[in-house]
């Protein structure tokens, strides 16, 4: 039986995760049923379609598109374009090609057997799932002949909105320390119902996520990494109206690292909950297939709501973020889960409620590589009580063996990184993780002490709160303002209208060849 350092109950883990479970199932019976434009341009591009029209709109949402506007979206792409390759024998990308000139109506062909359109679908399917399988089995090669650092994985930031100046500063961070590197995404681009083309110079606050960007990033971080004898992760976001889309070029392109949770987008950028739901589910199988880990958004819950009274909302979406992804068939060895030192620096004891915390969500999800992220909200400018504040955070990361540890930055709530403040950010990790290694195994906390009554607490509001949803369902707890003070309609928010109900031709072929597998 595994003993808790701070006095949990596991039996009452277990009670909160089977609720979560039933709360997952409900959202899943709901999925289940749907499809949506991100799902079929994710489709689309596995099977080999890319590039963009006259117009500079990208093929997949020319296929897409094309459907949609003829009600027959609800079918779906493998249907027709199955359909279509035996009709005029012509590959995926010819087909979208023609579409996009005008030249052809898939939708107008006489339909072949079932059995026939699977067929002549599976040449496509099994080169690109191939070639997803080589991108992991690339990574699983590297990893094992020149290493990678050890957990906490040094997590940092490139966020110039030019990709090759991305680039320079990624080999900076890299050479600095860094083991992850997060290209951030221009703002709004979570937005945008279609995916950017080629590589890109111009973004505010970020760099657009692309499949040329993502080649250019993973091939400068393969180099660094030879040179400094250790692998270098990737990351980027697969979050927003095109989480599938972004996932499945992430996989072609070997990411490692994806931010991947529509709870994030529903709250923060009032995407439709049913749209990005079923969005999440493909993109989940996906980035489970292709070894990425995922990395959940609940350390942004505590950004507008209050860290102290509000920690058992992180607590209870991550149960149920885990049970989510455990349906799409993501092993919890790829869980980033969210979590955030945010409490106000102010508040007396802060560090061991933070602590207590910190050390209850290493012990509930004991395999998942834990996101960790750093203090922002009361981070004001002043970068010497700043530089503190990431020490107290890095101190925690390293007692509570976190598994990803977004490395703060004493600049916070000032400007975009210099290299030098990424610099000392690393340099103050290092310092503590070396110097701090085994605490975690040499302290202990005291029977009914601050620490053991806090994790107690957060656990139990926590079940609550889960014991709660499982009656009305997650939908209707995000309509009330559940997570982070903010309600969001279930009908609202961006996106509905690329929701469509599956048809009796309905296939998707990628989510048996993917689900649970390597």
């Amino acid at each position: 039986m595994q003993q808790s350092k701070v006095g949990l109950d596991f039996e009452k883990v277990e009670h909160a995760r089977g609720v979560a479970r039933k709360i997952a199932n409900q959202v899943q019976d709901f999925v289940g049923n749907y499809t949506t434009v991100a799902v079929e341009r994710t489709i689309c591009r596995l099977l080999g379609i890319d590039g963009i029209d006259a117009n500079e709109v990208p093929l997949p949402n020319v296929v897409v598109d094309e459907l949609k506007s003829k009600g027959l979206l609800g079918q779906g792409v493998c249907f027709f374009m199955g359909n279509a390759i035996l009709e005029t024998g012509k590959a995926p990308q010819e087909i979208a090609e023609a579409i996009s000139e005008g030249k052809m109506d898939i939708t107008q062909m006489p339909v072949h057997k079932a059995e026939e359109i699977k067929k002549a679908l599976q040449p496509y399917i099994d080169a690109n799932v191939a070639r997803i399988r080589a991108r992991r089995q690339r990574r699983e090669q590297y990893i094992a002949t020149i290493g990678e650092g050890s957990k906490p994985y040094l997590y940092i930031i490139v966020a110039t909105g030019n990709i090759y100046e991305d680039v320079v500063q990624a080999q900076a961070g890299a050479r600095q320390g860094a083991d992850i590197i997060a290209v951030i995404r221009t703002t709004g681009q979570s937005l945008l119902d279609y995916v950017p083309y080629g590589a890109t110079t111009e973004g505010f606050g970020g760099t657009f996520a692309t499949q040329e960007n993502f080649r250019i990033m993973r091939k400068a971080l393969d180099e660094v990494g030879e040179e400094v004898g250790r692998y270098i992760r990737l990351c980027n976001y697969c979050s927003g109206l095109c989480m599938p889309e972004i996932a499945a070029m992430g996989a072609l392109e070997g990411l490692d690292v994806m931010l991947n949770d529509a709870l994030y987008g529903i709250l923060f950028r009032d995407i439709n909950m049913q749209r990005t739901l079923i969005d999440q589910y493909f993109s989940r199988i996906i980035n489970g297939f292709a070894g990425v880990i995922i990395n959940t958004g609940e350390d942004n819950y505590l950004t507008t709501a209050d860290a102290y009274e509000e920690a058992h909302t992180v607590l209870a979406s991550d149960f149920i973020n885990e049970q989510l992804a455990l349906l799409a068939g993501l092993p919890e060895e790829q869980q980033g889960l969210g979590h955030a030192f945010e409490m106000d620096p102010m508040l007396e004891n802060g560090f061991l409620y933070e602590l207590a915390q910190a050390q209850m969500l290493r012990e509930i999800f004991p395999k998942a590589p834990l996101k960790y992220m750093p203090p922002t909200k009361f981070m004001t400018g002043n970068i010497f009580r700043g530089h503190i504040q990431d020490a107290l955070f890095n101190i925690i990361g390293q007692w509570t063996h976190q598994g990803l540890q977004l490395l703060g930055m004493p600049t916070e709530a000032i400007h975009t990184p210099f290299m030098s403040d990424r610099y000392l950010s690393i340099e103050n990790a290092k310092y503590i993780f070396n110097n701090m290694k085994d605490i975690g195994e040499e302290v202990e906390f005291k029977e009914n002490g601050i620490v053991r009554n806090r994790a107690k607490k957060v656990l139990d509001d926590a079940t609550k709160l889960l014991e709660a949803m499982e009656s009305e369902g997650l939908f209707t707890a995000l309509e009330k303002g559940i997570f982070a003070n903010v309600k969001r309609p279930k009908n609202g928010g961006k996106g509905l209208d690329g929701v469509t109900l599956k048809a009796d031709n309905y296939f998707n072929p990628f989510i048996e060849l993917m689900k649970g597998k390597k």
